[in-house]
């Protein structure tokens, strides 16, 4: 079920924002984050430094997620099929 988008801080390079995610991207993201043994923070200021000028960031997390996990299952599946 989808959740009501609640609004995240964050800091970008000593520079303080919000995000506004609903609760199964924001626990998505985390995960991604330790996965990577990167802190929040961190990845939003890579994602934030990356993405295109007409991309607010909440967007720019969510198809980083997408992204994220669309290339695990590929590589899931590549693995599947080598054995």
């Amino acid at each position: 079920m989808l959740s009501r988008p609640k609004k995240r801080s964050l800091t970008l390079r000593r520079h303080k924002t919000s995000v506004t995610l609903e609760e199964d991207f924001w626990k998505s993201f985390q995960e991604i984050a330790s996965e990577q043994k990167k802190g929040i923070n961190e990845l939003a200021s890579e994602i934030d430094y990356e993405r295109e000028q007409n991309c607010g960031l909440a967007s720019a997390i969510r198809l980083y997620i997408l992204n994220y996990f669309k290339i695990q299952k590929s590589n899931s599946l590549r693995e599947e099929n080598s054995n």
